[in-house]
């Protein structure tokens, strides 16, 4: 939970309206825009149309959270993609953690209208054990132990919730089993950034999105010096400005009008 005080300005939704090329940035599962907004000026200054929405349940409290499920999420950023796509020429779809399996699932269901998508430490599986008592385990106790602040950069604050809601977790999971179905109809260039010291989301996703999709432009770095929210972490430049040259490539040849 927010503690009372805190600027709130960096959990609210970000807009801006630049050129043709759109770029969307879902953020991840208790999470708020706070732990994608310097990426999104970042994309807003180069002069993308950015849109970072907050998702429901988000940025208030854990209970609130847990009166939502994963369809409610994945509304909102669909909304927005639709949004973009009617202002920009093309459109680019980014996410963190939680945030990159709802791009996926705007690439499965919305193919034409997402020109790339970039991930930072996604999640579409665990190895973890104890999420096989989820489905019990939810209807017993509302909440467990937060899994916020992973960032090894001193000072720095996602602004999400001390803890994890189960209701909204196992919703969370069955959104995993989906998009993990559907791999295979992603076919857009696919750019994933992960982190080695990672104590959110395990090993195991990267590499099951990586053989899971039919995209032939797909490039893995690892980042060394950043923990899960690597987009407020050392390698945050480095995924800024990488993520920037990758949007500028895949969007290039109907920005130059030549064909695709």
């Amino acid at each position: 939970m927010l503690s009372e005080g805190e600027a709130v300005d960096s959990i609210e939704p970000y807009r801006h309206d630049g050129g043709p090329v759109g770029v969307l940035l879902c953020h991840g599962f208790t999470g708020s825009p706070a732990a994608l907004r310097p990426w999104a000026e970042h994309l807003a200054a180069t002069g993308y149309s950015v849109d970072l929405p907050r998702l429901p349940g988000h940025g208030t409290t854990w209970q609130d959270l847990n009166r939502t499920a994963w369809p409610d999420w994945y509304r909102r950023v669909e909304r927005s993609l639709l949004d973009l796509a009617e202002r920009c020429e093309q459109v680019v779809v980014a996410g963190l953690s939680m945030g990159g399996c709802l791009a996926l699932r705007l690439a499965q269901e919305h193919g034409p209208l997402v020109q790339g998508l970039v991930l930072v430490n996604p999640v579409v599986t665990s190895a973890d054990k104890r999420l096989l008592a989820l489905p019990l385990l939810r209807l017993l106790r509302p909440s467990a132990a937060g899994l916020s602040g992973d960032i090894a950069m001193p000072g720095q604050d996602e602004r999400a919730y001390d803890r994890t809601p189960l209701p909204a977790l196992w919703s969370q999971t069955r959104m995993w089993q989906v998009v993990r179905r559907d791999l295979a109809l992603i076919t857009q260039p696919l750019l994933l950034y992960r982190s080695v010291n990672d104590h959110v989301v395990d090993a195991t996703s990267a590499p099951v999105i990586l053989s899971g999709v039919s995209s032939t432009d797909v490039a893995e770095v690892v980042l060394q010096r950043s923990y899960h929210v690597a987009t407020l972490d050392y390698d945050a430049p480095e995924i800024f400005s990488g993520s920037t040259a990758f949007v500028e490539r895949v969007t290039t040849k109907r920005n130059r009008g030549l064909p695709r």
